[in-house]
């Protein structure tokens, strides 16, 4: 409860809180403000993979558009906490003055932009040796 109150804090004026009601263990921002610049929560997730970070639950709850549901655990280092925080807020300055760079991401993956909607439509839900799919 402590830390997502504290990320909240600290994000409050670089992502959109759709609700202002206290925060509890989750914290949900909504990529609004971003998208004004065409930034989607998507892209703000990927770019989180260029700074170190597992992006957190994107477009959950449903009854947020473009949410970003972050949920730090109790147990996350203040300095682990602000090093998120401060690539969370680079990001949104990202998003406002180079929406190019947060669109493009990742560049430091090893795969950049998967194909999600083929990946939807034709899964391979097992590992092949000869790389083909049945």
């Amino acid at each position: 409860v402590l830390n997502a109150n504290y990320v909240r804090k600290a994000l409050e004026e670089s992502f959109h809180l759709p609700y202002h009601s206290p925060t509890l263990h989750e914290v949900v921002f909504s990529d609004k403000w971003q998208s004004v610049d065409g930034v989607t929560t998507m892209d703000i997730a990927k770019r989180m993979m260029d700074y170190g970070f597992h992006p957190p639950t994107i477009y959950f709850p449903t009854i947020v558009s473009g949410a970003l549901m972050i949920e730090p655990t109790e147990t996350v280092a203040k300095e682990d906490l602000d090093s998120f925080i401060e690539a969370m807020q680079a990001i949104a300055v990202e998003a406002k003055e180079a929406p190019d760079l947060v669109r493009g991401a990742p560049y430091t993956t090893p795969v950049r932009r998967c194909d999600e909607a083929r990946a939807a439509r034709n899964p391979i839900l097992r590992w092949n040796p000869d790389g083909e799919s049945e």
